[in-house]
């Protein structure tokens, strides 16, 4: 895989924070134009990665490339978009006041502003909220809202942190068909979920435990190799791989 086909890279990153190490020595690949699932349970440093990633993680080292810059560079403020748990919105504001909001501070121009406003909305499936307070909205609706002020820039990247947690199955299964026609107008997305399921939604998987990457790989490799009837058995399977291998590593230290 050549540069240009990465979006991502990490190379020996550490991170530690409040005196524990969360990542220690991580390196991996993002690719670009794809929709990349960042699977692991609660934990496992999914977020820690993210934040990396978009260049806001404290007591970093190593190296972390995003679209050929360092992360964090202010070249990268209108490339990357960043979806965090929470709704990052506000409730008192309308859906336009927010996303014409976020405009602004990407730097858009007056009628430029308005035009990635009105896309921003229809990528996500808002039309006819465009004057709703955000407050009165559902807590799908208000997903949509952070997406979309992540999407008011036109990103190359989006960083997404598990976007449809508490959300129902027919929300979920709406948002994931979002992310698909995302990618296909050429966007990375960087997906993290504790939801197995999700696995099958991507096109490439990463795949944490306690800061360590357990797998690289596809939804289709995945399964095979483990011969697993689905992604979160397929995952323990791999779990059970690696205790076993450490463990049969510290018995022939010990002899």
């Amino acid at each position: 895989m050549v540069n240009n086909d990465v979006a991502v890279r990490a190379r020996g990153l550490r991170v530690v924070r409040g005196g524990r190490t969360i990542i220690d020595g991580l390196d991996v690949a993002v690719p670009a134009g794809q929709v990349v699932g960042l699977l692991g349970p609660s934990g496992s440093g999914k977020t820690t990665l993210l934040r990396a990633v978009v260049g806001v993680q404290a007591h970093v080292t190593g190296e972390v490339t995003v679209l050929g810059e360092p992360a964090g560079s202010p070249g990268l403020r209108r490339r990357v978009g960043y979806v965090t748990q929470a709704a990052s919105v506000y409730t008192d504001l309308t859906v336009v006041q927010n996303l014409g909001y976020f405009a602004r501070l990407s730097g858009l121009p007056g009628r430029g502003a308005d035009a990635a406003v009105r896309r921003a909305v229809a990528a996500v499936d808002l039309g006819g909220h465009e004057k709703q307070r955000v407050g009165t909205l559902s807590g799908g609706e208000r997903s949509r809202v952070s997406l979309a002020a992540a999407l008011v820039a036109d990103p190359e990247l989006l960083v997404l942190d598990e976007p449809t947690v508490g959300l129902d199955p027919v929300l979920r299964r709406d948002l994931w068909a979002m992310f698909r026609r995302l990618a296909a107008e050429g966007r990375t997305l960087l997906v993290s979920s504790h939801v197995m399921d999700e696995a099958t939604q991507c096109d490439r998987l990463l795949l944490l435990r306690d800061g360590e990457l357990v797998a690289d790989t596809t939804p289709a490799d995945l399964l095979e190799t483990t011969g697993a009837p689905d992604a979160e058995r397929a995952f323990l399977a791999l779990i059970d791989r690696a205790e076993g291998a450490g463990r049969a590593a510290q018995g022939e230290g010990t002899r």
